[in-house]
């Protein structure tokens, strides 16, 4: 027998920002069944990630809530491993790159690279916020496209026209930060010089670590020759300070990927087993494998491996790279609730359900994957309840009626068993290959072949007939034998259905070579329903929540210094269609949270000759939302009444400012009553 494989696994850092969608979900689902996979087989597979908290946006969104950077970046690490851990993601290290392993790490190398001249430095001419006192990258720059005059576009480019340029082109330039009319400023860069590497890319890239599409398009970028990188900014800016030079910070994509040595480096602190340098090192043997989306191949198929090229390390053995995640067939929406967080389908549907979903669509290409939410609620039905599960559950009452739940040692089925048997390493190979697909279709043609076999024998008929009980005992033995068969191959991408079904069958955890052994005078654990059908009205529950969170978050966005960035009019509107508006005075009967909603609250509204039901989110800005009753508020009550998660909310509240806890609701002014309509 080989020697278990020393593998090492990394999925991109989610950044520390924001919440986790469904379509981050794809990378860390796939990652993690290829990672459970190899430690299946006994490999010894470790799986690090963190939290990408470094960057001008993570240092705004703090200010903006009054919070350290540090307590945000705490903040949303805590809801990220939550997220994962729900969908059974099994990190052997969540991290973060703000930490002390990646300080050293970021600056070890940077060190390297300088004094191996690979570092080189010049002035840079910027925008400048005058009032924020800080340099602004392009996303934080708006004005009017330079090529179709469209208002309100970003410093690099037009989402109207598609125009690329420099943000010193845009007209009427305005930080997007303060509101201010930027001013260039020059500042001392320093940048990596990743031409030094440009003939070991050129091997490197073509050496079987990528695959062909993504091999492809980096060589464009190689042919048309490689740029220095910028990998400093300026203060203020939340990261590592750059040795040696004060006032200066490395960018985000600088010290972010290093983060997966630190996310290691860490865990090898507390598992004595791991060694950093035998998985780092020039000269080691591991394997190192990055999941990334095709967005970022750049950062991680060009300056990850100079970098690491450059410090003396080892490059990665291969890239996993993937596309991008769609609903229905479109992008994902938050007007048609199909842009989902993590933790909104948590709140509806099992976990499951979708890694299964996404298994037996990821193939080992770039294309992207689209979530077709009835085939979604098909698939896992017929598959999972109606093929797998089935199995079980057709044989185990008969085994316990029969036999007092113990499987006799009769194989009435060798031919299957060993047709199960030979499509072991097909299915060992498509999943090591990144194939999934491929491996749930030889799994189900499996299941199809169990289901027929039994149902050509027909042990419920069976039953029946005098002198048949020792068949039935044999045909429902050799079902249950199948089915933990099954069970071993979906047990990377099912580990809590393999977990209850090993409790079921009364064994130990299963691993990947006990596909080769059969049950045999066994006894059973008494059987429970191991996975239910997906419920249609939940998966519409789930998309109408979404939009119940893009309803709450909907709100125009704040500034550093409490002005709001100017917003562009919408469009004109006839006085018949505003006049349609049936605008009256409210007085707040009742106000409270809403349970399982971060941001709503329910109000019980007094208009005068009724009283009405209205969801809001403002809960952020309301924390003791019973300090809101007995206040008069304006709200429209002809809005067609709209069917929530939570109940029916039969109007809509006004109420303004920048978001957060930064909104206000509308008050007329005094002597106004309840019911009267605001003209």
């Amino acid at each position: 027998m080989s020697e278990p494989r020393k593998i090492l696994v990394t999925s991109a850092l989610p950044y520390a920002n924001g919440s986790i969608h469904l379509g981050h979900m794809l990378e860390y689902i796939q990652t993690d069944m290829w990672v459970r996979f190899q430690k299946h087989r006994g490999n010894q597979c470790v799986y690090v990630c963190a939290d990408d908290a470094h960057g001008s946006a993570i240092m705004l969104r703090a200010e903006k809530e009054g919070i350290t950077p540090e307590h945000l970046i705490a903040n949303v690490k805590a809801e990220h491993s939550a997220d994962f851990a729900d969908f059974l993601v099994d990190f052997d290290n969540f991290h973060s790159t703000h930490s002390e392993e990646n300080r050293e790490l970021s600056s070890e190398i940077y060190l390297k690279l300088r004094d191996a001249g690979h570092i080189a430095q010049r002035s840079v001419t910027q925008y400048f916020d005058p009032e924020k006192q800080m340099f602004l990258a392009d996303r934080f720059i708006k004005g009017t496209c330079p090529k179709c005059a469209s208002p309100d576009q970003y410093g690099d480019n037009c989402e109207k026209c598609g125009a690329t340029y420099a943000p010193t082109e845009l007209k009427d330039p305005k930080s997007a930060i303060s509101g201010a009319t930027p001013v260039l400023k020059d500042s001392q860069h320093f940048f990596f010089k990743l031409p030094d590497f440009q003939q070991m890319l050129e091997a490197w890239t073509r050496s079987g670590t990528l695959q062909d599409a993504v091999a492809n398009k980096i060589a464009e970028w190689l042919d048309a020759g490689l740029q220095e990188w910028d990998i400093s900014r300026d203060a203020p800016y939340f990261g590592f300070e750059i040795p040696g030079e004060p006032g200066k910070y490395f960018y985000v994509w600088l010290d972010a990927p290093i983060g997966y040595m630190a996310s290691f480096r860490n865990l090898c602190a507390r598992r004595p087993e791991l060694d950093f340098d035998a998985y780092w090192a020039k000269d080691s043997t591991a394997e190192l494998y990055h999941f990334i989306g095709k967005d970022i191949i750049n950062f991680h198929a060009l300056f990850w491996p100079a970098m690491l090229e450059g410090a003396g390390y080892r490059k990665p053995t291969a890239l996993n790279v993937h596309g991008f995640l769609t609903v229905n067939g479109e992008k994902m929406s938050k007007s048609r609730g199909t842009f989902i967080k993590a933790r909104t389908y948590l709140d509806h549907l099992a976990p499951e359900y979708l890694r299964y979903y996404f298994a037996s669509k990821l193939g080992r290409g770039v294309d992207d994957l689209d979530v077709n939410l009835e085939d979604f609620v098909q698939k896992v039905n017929s598959d999972l309840v109606g093929k797998v599960v089935n199995i079980a559950s057709r044989c185990a009452g008969f085994v316990h009626k029969g036999n007092a739940g113990v499987l006799v040692a009769e194989n009435a089925a060798p031919e299957l068993a060993e047709a199960f048997l030979s499509a072991a390493p097909s299915i060992a190979e498509a999943y090591e290959m990144r194939d999934f697909a491929r491996a749930m279709r030889e799994i189900m043609a499996l299941a199809d072949r169990a289901n027929a076999w039994i149902a050509d024998k027909a042990p419920w008929a069976l039953a029946k007939q005098e002198g048949k009980a020792d068949e039935v005992q044999a045909v429902c033995a050799a079902g249950i034998n199948l089915f933990r068969q099954l069970v071993i191959f979906l047990k990377p991408v099912l580990p809590l259905l393999a977990a209850d079904a090993e409790k079921f069958l009364n064994v130990e955890p299963l691993s990947w070579n006990d596909h080769s052994t059969w049950l045999a005078d066994h006894q059973l654990n008494p059987f429970q329903a191991l996975m239910t059908r997906i419920d249609p009205v939940k998966v519409q529950a789930m998309t109408d929540a979404s939009k119940e969170d893009l309803a709450a978050a909907q709100a125009p966005a704040a500034v550093g210094n409490g002005e709001l960035v100017k917003e562009p009019l919408a469009p004109e509107i006839e006085f018949d269609a505003f006049a349609a508006v049936d605008l009256r005075v409210a007085l707040i009967l009742k106000a409270e949270a809403v349970e399982g909603a971060d941001k709503l609250l329910r109000l019980t509204l007094d208009i005068g000759d009724e009283q009405r039901n209205v969801f809001s989110g403002i809960k952020s800005a309301y924390p003791e939302p019973a300090a809101l009753e007995g206040r008069l508020t304006m709200m429209i009550a002809n809005l067609k009444p709209r069917k929530m998660r939570f109940g029916v909310s039969e109007g809509m509240v006004m109420a303004a400012g920048p978001g957060g806890d930064e909104i206000y609701l509308l008050s007329p002014d005094s002597g106004a009553k309840p019911g009267q309509r605001i003209k």
